[in-house]
């Protein structure tokens, strides 16, 4: 069995690569668009690797200071690197068991037609409830706790702060957490 990866050589530098892959790597001879094969490592099959564009990395600042004789230096550097594309040589196997039917084997029957199905009546609509253990709970606990509830809880729970106990806080949270959703 073939594996899906192969370790190369690019630039005195070992990489594992994959099918379809892209790499930045040290800048390359290569011209962009050129395809090469690099040595391979540890891995079967033909390993090709195309140059997509030559690039440079990120902007490395250096600073130089030496205190109280007022010298400072500053200077930058940004590599050279190439965007490699790697390809595998290696073909990949197909599932044949999905092709064709084993020998011996019974074949498969035949989709049959969809019965028709009696639509069930509506189910009587669901009576919303807060939380369980709501009643006893704190301002700062329903506070906590509103973000996470579903929306059916946090009006049921609105409306009993409005009938029942009316605390401002624990409204002015409901009523946040309701807007959120």
């Amino acid at each position: 069995m073939a594996s899906d990866y192969a370790i190369i050589r690019l630039g005195n530098k070992q990489h594992r690569v994959r099918d379809g892959e892209t790499l930045v790597v040290d800048r390359l001879p290569a011209a962009e668009g050129k395809s090469f094969e690099p040595d391979v490592l540890l891995g079967e099959g033909k390993v090709t690797a195309t140059v997509i564009a030559h690039e440079r990395g990120p902007k490395i600042r250096i600073g130089k200071y030496k205190k109280r004789t007022g010298y400072k230096r500053h200077n930058g550097f940004r590599a050279a690197t190439s965007r490699v594309q790697i390809a595998l040589g290696a073909a990949k196997k197909s599932a044949p068991a999905a092709a064709a039917p084993k020998k011996g084997a019974a074949p498969k029957a035949e989709a049959k037609p969809a019965a028709k199905v009696e639509a069930k009546p509506a189910a009587a609509p669901r009576v919303a409830h807060p939380p369980k253990g709501y009643e006893e709970m704190t301002v700062g606990e329903i506070k906590d706790g509103a973000p996470t509830w579903r929306r059916p809880q946090l009006e049921a729970a609105l409306k009993f702060e409005k009938k029942n106990a009316a605390r401002k806080g624990a409204i002015a949270a409901l009523e946040a957490a309701l807007e959120d959703k």
